[in-house]
């Protein structure tokens, strides 16, 4: 077994983490809108905040934002002849402050996860492994990654969160990852829709929430952000 990391909440907590994924608005210069909006976010109200945009508009966000920057996927690959590739070092060079690890629409098998989060941690990154239920987030908190999402894939971009429709998943894995891994920050992903959802996901022990197509396929994303920071007022204070 791996030993548990030093850094404790290196990206913050508790997180609002937002995946761009590839979707039409959030590529180019409206990923960069996103990421203004995200930082103004933060910066009101004092909720940790990081971005995951597509893997070409990472460096430039990196760059451009304040608030951390994330790749999407990180391969658990050395430098070298990796045509197509996206390695730890890249990720690094561009700026990026770490990864998502095995998202239900770029999964990974149990080894490679493992292997990926110590090739991040290896060059000083980030990683935030998914997990799609209980067991699989007991087994991947063996590998001590700094953040755990809990995203069940039925729910993901559903009308129905995680904390609302499955409570008991993010208890559970809340209780799992504690138990093995202390020092990971577990967060909650999957149909997080509004400010209740938000508060509920806090409430059963998260630290924080993964979210995608709520804010990002929206017609006015910073009405929606503003509702799901609203979420984290119980928790500042």
């Amino acid at each position: 077994m791996r030993p548990p990391p030093t850094s404790d909440a290196p990206l913050g907590s508790p997180l609002f983490l937002l995946n761009l994924k590839a979707y039409p608005d959030a590529l180019g210069e409206g990923a960069h809108r996103f990421g203004r909006l995200l930082e103004r976010a933060s910066a009101r109200t004092g909720v940790a905040a990081a971005i995951a945009p597509s893997a070409p508009d990472l460096g430039r966000l990196a760059v451009e934002l304040t608030i951390p920057v994330l790749a999407q996927h990180a391969d658990a690959l050395s430098p070298g002849a990796r045509t197509g590739s996206m390695i730890a070092e890249a990720i690094r060079a561009s700026g990026g402050k770490g990864s998502i690890l095995n998202h239900s629409e770029r999964p990974h098998d149990v080894r490679t996860i493992g292997a990926a989060v110590d090739r991040l941690r290896s060059v000083g990154l980030v990683s935030v492994v998914c997990a799609r239920d209980v067991e699989t987030a007991r087994r991947l908190a063996e590998f001590h990654p700094p953040y755990l999402a809990i995203e069940p894939p039925e729910l993901i971009g559903g009308d129905r969160s995680v904390s609302t429709a499955r409570p008991e998943v993010v208890a559970g894995t809340v209780r799992a990852v504690r138990a093995v891994s202390p020092s990971t920050h577990v967060l909650c992903g999957a149909g997080i829709h509004d400010r209740r959802d938000v508060a509920l996901a806090l409430e059963l022990g998260s630290e924080g929430v993964l979210v995608a197509s709520a804010v990002v396929c929206a017609p006015r994303p910073s009405d929606v952000l503003r509702d799901l920071f609203e979420g984290f007022r119980p928790a500042r204070r």
